[in-house]
């Protein structure tokens, strides 16, 4: 049986799967930004849990950060205050962080790929939408919400059912070049 790249790499994740098909899958690569982890880092401190990797995980301030001027203060009180809350979560759970004046710091789908955070064949998560985007690397994505990454910070596991693969469409046919395989 021929297996698509998301199959090979679904299945070397998998930890359980139920009858209904709702899997446990291990994630080796958590992207962490300020806007989604206030609440996921609060439910932490409240249960006394820690990060169950913190080695896998890597916190990037992203969405706050001001495009010019970063030598001043922010000029937004909430998003300074969302990135302090932030950069206190990093030190107290012990997690790497790039805060605002780091040179890796950047847009967080960015620095995964110029950092060597994303590689190919690894389950990657962030709470944001474009992480997907790291599927162009080899790497299977996902989005996350906020409960979810609080579990993955938790566990270093997402709950998922399988997506369902597209084969490719009659566009495609004839032979397939040398690095296709179908």
């Amino acid at each position: 049986m021929r297996y698509t790249l998301y199959d090979k790499i679904w299945r070397d994740h998998v930890v359980d799967e139920a009858p209904d098909g709702t899997s446990l899958l291990y994630v080796d690569r958590h992207l962490v930004h300020e806007v989604d982890s206030p609440q996921a880092f609060a439910r932490l401190r409240h249960a006394g849990l820690p990060v169950k990797a913190p080695n896998k995980t890597l916190l990037v301030v992203d969405h706050n950060v001001p495009t010019s001027a970063r030598s001043k203060p922010n000029p937004d009180p909430a998003s300074a205050a969302q990135i302090a809350y932030f950069a206190e979560n990093a030190a107290l759970f012990g997690l790497e962080y790039y805060d605002e004046f780091d040179r890796r710091q950047g847009i967080c789908h960015v620095v995964g790929p110029e950092q060597g955070f994303t590689l190919p064949g690894t389950m990657i998560v962030c709470g944001d939408s474009h992480t997907s985007t790291h599927g162009a690397f080899g790497a299977l994505a996902y989005g996350i919400g906020t409960s979810e990454v609080e579990h993955v910070l938790a566990t270093q596991t997402l709950i998922h059912i399988h997506n369902h693969v597209v084969r490719e469409a009659s566009c495609c046919e004839g032979e397939a070049g040398g690095y296709v395989s179908r």
